[in-house]
């Protein structure tokens, strides 16, 4: 367990600008940061963070929470584990017990697939270094093909001994469980025995975008011609090859300065390259590019370049992949090497600026590729130029800014020699056709979230007695302003007055009332403020934003989270404005009253209705009193307190 000093240490030092910057591309929109939401698909960006306050929030999708909910919803971190990567991200010590066999059998299933994968890459990458038969074969192998011990040990990269078994038996002995090692596949089992899936061969760890070990891939070393070449994990709870990238996270920080992705597709591309100093490339690792590898790149940039050796049929297979890169709005540009070469060849031939210069000047849009590459085998033929005019006005329809469509049009045509108009009117068949599809599409296939999604705060109550709008304005009021200070008269009469806490003054005003919440997440939230004022501990803002139940942290942050914030070129101008911080005092002491109206109002609702249900001349006369009091104390809190005129 994680003491509550150094939870509490870890959500006060992590920046969450810093944190989801790692994962989506922010742009500052006022105090405010903007980026698009990478928990699900959006053009136009809705996902937004707030610095001051150290939340974030879709507005699109409903999303929300601090640092730690986005790791766990991102990441699928569970509480802990997010907790101990923002404490290694910021250097904060976090003591812990080793843990033995039995607790390890304690850990939920993904927890103990990353768990065992972690397991795997260290033990892979001590062969590698500290044995004679990793660093005879294994680290001489990587050495040949140039790539420097610096890199091999950035990208933690590993051996597993020829002994066929040799894994599995020092996982079972450290005891780790035998249907996770088939399931992560480090073993396979062969009648009822655990062999090694990945047995003398060199080792690449494939990690997530937080450095997570998802699975591996194997290079084998020797000429059996039996063997593949490469083998790579199966897929898992944690390891799904169509949602992963290999190297996204030792590039992603590359990739949001130069504003551009590199993509090559093996991992002895992306490990040449970085030697070359360029960090801001990922691989497919060998599979077909999908649409959530396009997603995941364009969390971070808008602009991809993709690297291929000399193989035309490569990349006319590829097409299809790219035209889905252009129908999320990307640029794309494509560069192309000498025959006979691919980016990790060419980049060890060649003298790291020559590389730079290389991509630099050989970079070409892609759709302009497409048409002179399809255009170049066409040989005059009216029949297949015909057709490429079909395929490239395909390509050009997917693109979303009808601007952007245009100049490709213009483009195109001069290419292809062919009139604008002609282009443009095939342009607008396509793209009718596609609207026409759109529209047939039945109302369950709408792209709007569900309406709760979207407006994720309380709905208000239809009970008109109900206090649960004014609970919510309590609470919300103590999460952002609980811990400052207002000073109130030390006692009825007395002027003189005393220092106190907004969410003592709170509890103490609701409690001596004997009153309680309807709501029962905020009642949730108010009975930790009690605790808290009965032990001379009070929870701040950030202990809910991150509590460990997520709908006592959504809701938190659903209350004090505000798109809107006053503009800092307005405060350093001392531009005075009235806001709800100038008059804290008033506020809590209206919202409180306001809570108590309605209680009151919902306690006269219940007298008339005993009135009304009473049989004794007694009865009737202890209901009425009860009733005349209540009243009294109605038009008192709403005449006095709030200003309001009663009509009973």
């Amino acid at each position: 367990m994680i003491n509550r000093d150094t939870i509490d240490n870890i959500l006060t030092t992590a920046r969450i600008e810093e944190v989801i910057g790692e994962f989506v591309s922010l742009r500052r929109r006022g105090v405010n940061l903007l980026g698009l939401c990478p928990f699900h698909n959006e053009k136009t960006p809705s996902f937004t963070v707030s610095p001051v306050k150290g939340i974030y929030k879709c507005f699109g999708c409903g999303k929300a929470g601090n640092s730690v909910n986005f790791l766990m919803e991102h990441e699928h971190f569970s509480y802990p584990e997010a907790l101990k990567y923002l404490a290694r991200k910021y250097n904060i010590d976090i003591e812990e017990e080793e843990q033995t066999p039995e607790q390890l059998q304690e850990l939920n299933e993904k927890e103990s697939l990353f768990n065992l994968n972690l397991f795997a890459q260290q033990y892979f990458t001590h062969i590698l270094f500290e044995t004679e038969e990793g660093k005879a074969i294994g680290l001489s192998y990587l050495k040949e093909r140039g790539i420097r011990e610096d890199l091999i040990r950035k990208f933690q990269l590993g051996y597993n001994p020829k002994k066929r078994d040799a894994f599995s038996e020092h996982a079972i002995k450290n005891g780790y469980n035998k249907e996770y090692l088939l399931k992560t596949g480090l073993s396979v089992e062969t009648e009822n025995h655990l062999y090694d899936r990945f047995h003398e061969r060199v080792v690449f760890p494939i990690h997530s975008a937080s450095g997570r070990v998802l699975g591996f891939g194997g290079r084998i070393l020797t000429s059996e011609k039996n063997r593949p070449k490469y083998v790579n994990s199966p897929e898992s709870d944690i390891y799904n090859k169509s949602k992963t990238l290999y190297g996204i996270y030792f590039a992603k920080n590359a990739i949001i300065s130069k504003d551009n992705c590199f993509l090559v597709e093996g991992y002895t591309d992306v490990i040449s390259l970085h030697q070359a100093g360029i960090e801001n490339v990922v691989a497919s690792s060998g599979t077909s590019l999908t649409h959530e590898q396009i997603i995941m790149i364009r969390r971070y940039t808008a602009n991809i370049t993709i690297l291929y050796d000399g193989d035309t049929a490569g990349i006319k297979a590829s097409f299809r992949g790219i035209d889905m890169i252009v129908e999320q709005g990307m640029n794309v540009k494509i560069v192309l090497f000498p025959d006979g070469e691919d980016p990790d060849s060419f980049t060890r031939k060649n003298h790291p600026d020559e590389v730079v210069s290389f991509i630099s000047h050989n970079s070409a849009n892609f759709i302009l590729f497409k048409t002179k590459l399809l255009l170049d085998e066409t040989q005059n033929d009216p029949i297949k130029k015909a057709a490429l005019i079909k395929e490239i006005v395909l390509t050009i329809a997917l693109i979303p800014d009808g601007i952007t469509r245009s100049l490709y049009v213009r483009e195109c045509s001069s290419l292809m020699t062919i009139s604008e108009q002609v282009l443009m009117n095939e342009l607008n068949k396509k793209l009718r056709d596609r609207f026409q599809k759109n529209a047939s599409l039945p109302e369950t296939e709408s792209i709007l979230p569900p309406r709760d999604q979207i407006y994720s705060d309380p709905v208000p109550p239809l009970d008109p007695n109900s206090s649960e709008y004014q609970e919510r304005e309590i609470i919300r009021m103590m999460l952002l302003y609980g811990q400052d200070i207002i000073r109130i008269n030390k006692s009825p009469g007395d002027p003189e007055e005393i220092p106190v806490l907004i969410a003592d003054f709170v509890v103490h005003e609701i409690l001596s009332d004997g009153l309680g919440f309807e709501n029962i997440l905020y009642k949730k939230i108010f009975q930790d403020y009690i605790k808290g004022n009965e032990n001379d501990a009070l929870p701040g803002r950030d202990w809910f934003l991150s509590h460990p139940d997520p709908e006592i942290s959504q809701t938190a942050v659903n209350l004090v989270f505000s798109p809107y914030e006053l503009s800092q070129n307005w405060l350093k101008n001392n531009i005075q404005v009235e806001t709800e911080e100038s008059r804290l005092k008033m506020n809590i002491e209206r919202v409180i009253l306001s809570f108590k109206s309605k209680k009151i109002d919902k306690m006269i609702a219940d007298v008339q209705q005993k009135l009304v249900k009473a049989t004794s001349e007694e009865e009737q006369k202890s209901l009425l009193k009860a009733w005349q009091e209540l009243k009294e104390q109605s038009i008192r809190i709403n005449t006095q307190g709030l200003g309001r005129i009663v009509i009973h």
